[in-house]
């Protein structure tokens, strides 16, 4: 009896384990698609709207400069530094804003309306 328990506790757990990873997996293939969903997104050719946005945005947070820096925000559009991996280049400063806005608001013109209300994005 002692020893049907403990196979069957064995089992338990095991398939516990099991089913344990295949959500953490299908998290990670989630998290995974939503990143290439927004990376993709952010290389798309911008309307006219998108790029005026996105332009306006970046003069009212550093006036256009690249090495603009205010605490701990850094660049043209004043990232947080730690989005920026430690590559301050003109090219990773674009497609990281674009990744950021993308996630978060969805659009540059989003983004412009959210900064006009709360002078921030």
């Amino acid at each position: 009896m002692l020893k049907n328990s403990k196979s069957l506790i064995l089992k338990l757990i095991t398939a516990l384990a099991l089913s344990f990873s295949f959500v953490t997996a299908i998290n990670i293939e989630t998290n995974n698609n939503n990143s290439c969903t927004q990376t993709v997104q952010a290389a798309r050719k911008k309307s006219k709207a998108e790029r005026a946005a996105k332009r306006w945005i970046a003069m009212r947070e550093s006036g256009g400069n690249y090495y603009a820096r205010n605490g701990v925000c850094y660049g043209k559009y004043q990232l947080n530094i730690a989005y920026l991996n430690g590559n301050y280049s003109k090219k990773n400063q674009e497609r990281t804003a674009d990744t950021y806005v993308y996630g978060r608001y969805g659009s540059w013109v989003n983004a412009k309306n959210f900064w006009l209300t709360h002078h921030w994005y």
